[in-house]
């Protein structure tokens, strides 16, 4: 079975400079990941039907990409080089820069799929690992800086969101103690350095004004794609945005629950509102 790496749709309306990508939302398993533990456990790592809830990207006149492959088989928001060296039954043939995401087995390909529970039952070759970046996440990588690049060429500027959705029990995974539960959605700029302060209180302002809970950079404050993409002082500006995911599926399941269309609604709402912004800040 042949199954591209990702779907880009592009605007299909007058064009504004907003490009969205999700890099976990991919449902595909392909035939070499050879893992050891149950699929439904693995599943646990997909923003699953997050490129469903933002589905209006291209309607307001945005680029859409999400990728097909599960972010346990290859993560598309990591580094390259942040590859765990102990998951290797060979000495990879480039210096390795291994993060603390690594470190914990949640790198460029998990080792783990929480925390003492390993995903094989065997190391990787040097050639699968190679594979699967050559063929999932090079080309998921290239698509979107295309869009990215193509996008402020055109407008001056770029303003990115990058979506996700959050576990339940984020903070006990994280091994976190917070005083307080977890936000309905997290706005994550890398503490204020990869977006203009403008555009992020206008996501926190409409979403707080349809009901829901807001926090910023508690706990996520973003990885490695609006690291790299966020540049305010070059007017390109990325957004990480996720979603508890109880708001609109069954954790367990996967499946859509009753809230899933009332947080489509309203994400649809904001995009129109995101768009109407991008616009005017690129005239």
């Amino acid at each position: 079975m042949s199954v591209a790496p990702f779907t880009l749709l592009p605007p299909a309306a007058a064009a504004v400079p907003l490009v969205c990508d999700s890099p976990h939302s991919g449902t595909f398993y392909p035939d070499d990941y050879r893992h050891a533990v149950p699929r439904e456990l693995l599943r646990r790592g997909e923003d699953t039907h997050v490129e469903a809830l933002w589905q209006a990207v291209p309607e307001v006149g945005g680029t859409l990409l999400h990728a097909h492959f599960p972010r346990t088989y290859i993560d598309a928001n990591r580094n390259v080089d942040d590859l765990d060296a102990a998951l290797l039954a060979e000495p990879w043939p480039e210096p390795l820069a291994p993060s603390e995401k690594s470190r914990l087995g949640f790198g460029l390909v998990w080792r783990n799929v929480r925390k003492g529970v390993p995903i094989y039952d065997r190391q990787l070759t040097v050639a699968e690992v190679r594979n699967r970046i050559d063929s999932w996440y090079r080309p998921y990588h290239a698509a979107l800086s295309t869009a990215i690049e193509d996008t402020a060429a055109r407008f001056g500027g770029v303003w990115h969101l990058n979506l996700h959705s959050m576990p339940n029990d984020a903070y006990e995974r994280l091994q976190i103690v917070s005083p307080h539960p977890l936000a309905d959605f997290v706005l994550g700029d890398r503490d204020g350095t990869t977006c203009e302060p403008g555009f992020v209180d206008v996501v926190e302002r409409e979403l707080r004004g349809c009901g829901y809970t807001v926090a910023r950079n508690d706990p996520y404050k973003g990885v490695q794609l609006i690291a790299r993409i966020g540049q305010p002082a070059r007017n390109r500006h990325s957004l990480q945005v996720e979603i508890r995911r109880p708001l609109y599926l069954d954790e367990a399941t996967r499946e859509r629950n009753a809230g899933f269309a009332r947080v489509q609604k309203d994400l649809t709402a904001l995009l129109h509102t995101l768009s109407a912004y991008v616009k005017a800040r690129s005239a």
